[in-house]
């Protein structure tokens, strides 16, 4: 196409059309600038100068000013909460729900943040009573995911369970594995208080809402255990294997323990000895260690050890082996193996711990329930070194 002089006449209105919208938009950014106080700016300026407390004091300021800055009221109030001031933040968001011209969004949105300030606080009644109200509204799955946690401190299993179900209707999730976790809970509260009867029935109850609640089966098969039903307890235990099978190294010196209560100690070895070979693990070694120890002699003991350390190599393997090697060791040769076996040993300490699986807290015993974060069934029945876990 060829160029023709007329197009210059398109410059010129396309810049005139450009200043004429830059003009505007200036004149509105001053229109909207002078509405703001001063203490709006020099908080803007703090917080650009990393002093964030007088940041936060000049738009304190901002809000005595102009009380209608309600975003302003929520980042404040939120921001007070999260450095531990919760008496600010408390009375932060109670000037917002006592405003009587807010919308309903925006009321609910301050119940939720008062509610929160509540909790933080400790103050659990009434946090409880305001997450309750918003069960309705758009708030309500953050709310219900709130209360689980205070009932949960709350040791309320019963109001637990319930806001479980509630969730899992709200959500679209399941929260069985949660609520069968409660339901266990429950069973040993009243196990411990003699009410064998309810223990046994929320421990079934467990089941029917997670058919592979290992700790359920656990719980159940003690209490058999313990009324001297060990055949039962036994047959309750060995369904583990079907449900989780790397449970059952938990189990395996309570069901030696009932085949000793039989007479059949040497049926319940045999049975250790054949999950170890298809679920290896430490401790159910240690467990099978034991009991050919005593059963067969330390020839057939270190024998045992030395083939499953081939089988799966570990520093934890290493020094059950030579922790084996110095039972059959005369004694003026023992003191060289004793030297590498303290240093294994004193190598393989925090080897030998169980891992949370959501904040990687260490324990030198088995959790349920994380003493940190507070998860459920996050832990992993396999120490450390098993699982690859960092130190």
């Amino acid at each position: 196409m060829e160029f023709q002089f007329w197009m210059l006449l398109i410059f010129p209105l396309f810049f005139g059309m450009g200043w004429l919208a830059a003009r505007i938009d200036i004149k509105e950014l001053l229109s909207e600038s002078s509405v703001l106080p001063n203490s709006y700016f020099q908080g803007l300026n703090f917080l650009l100068n990393e002093q964030q407390d007088k940041a936060i004091e000049a738009f304190i300021e901002v809000v005595k000013v102009d009380p209608q800055t309600v975003e302003l009221h929520f980042a404040l109030g939120s921001l007070f909460r999260r450095r531990g001031e919760v008496d600010r933040a408390l009375r932060m968001h109670h000037n917002l729900v006592d405003r009587a011209d807010l919308d309903d969004d925006k009321r609910q949105h301050a119940i939720f943040e008062l509610a929160q300030d509540y909790l933080k606080a400790g103050i659990l009644d009434r946090a409880e009573s305001l997450f309750s109200e918003l069960e309705n509204t758009m708030y309500a799955r953050q709310s219900l995911e709130f209360l689980l946690e205070l009932f949960q401190k709350e040791h309320d299993w019963f109001k637990a369970i319930t806001v479980a179900k509630r969730l899992a209707q709200v959500s679209g999730e399941s929260y069985n594995r949660q609520a069968a976790f409660f339901y266990c809970e429950m069973a040993s509260e009243e196990n411990e208080a003699g009410n064998f009867a309810s223990a046994r029935e929320h421990l079934q109850q467990a089941l029917r809402i997670d058919q592979n609640s290992v700790r359920a089966t656990m719980m159940l098969g003690d209490m058999l255990a313990s009324e001297g039903r060990h055949a039962d307890a036994i047959d309750t235990w060995r369904s583990i294997e079907s449900q989780d099978a790397q449970y059952l190294p938990l189990v395996a010196e309570r069901m030696l323990n009932s085949y000793r209560s039989l007479d059949r100690e040497a049926e319940g070895i045999a049975l250790l000895r054949e999950y170890l070979g298809k679920y290896h693990s430490l401790d159910l070694m240690n467990v099978v260690f034991t009991g050919v120890l005593k059963n067969e002699g330390s020839s057939a003991a270190y024998q045992l050890v030395r083939d499953e350390l081939k089988r799966n190599p570990t520093l934890l393997g290493l020094d059950k082996l030579l922790e084996a090697r110095l039972l059959e060791m005369p004694g003026e040769m023992r003191s060289d193996v004793e030297l590498v076996k303290d240093l294994v040993h004193k190598r393989t300490r925090n080897l030998a711990t169980y891992h949370c699986a959501h904040c990687g807290f260490k324990a030198r015993q088995f959790y349920w329930h994380c003493p940190a974060c507070q998860a459920w069934g996050s832990y992993s029945p396999r120490r450390g070194e098993e699982t690859g876990a960092p130190l």
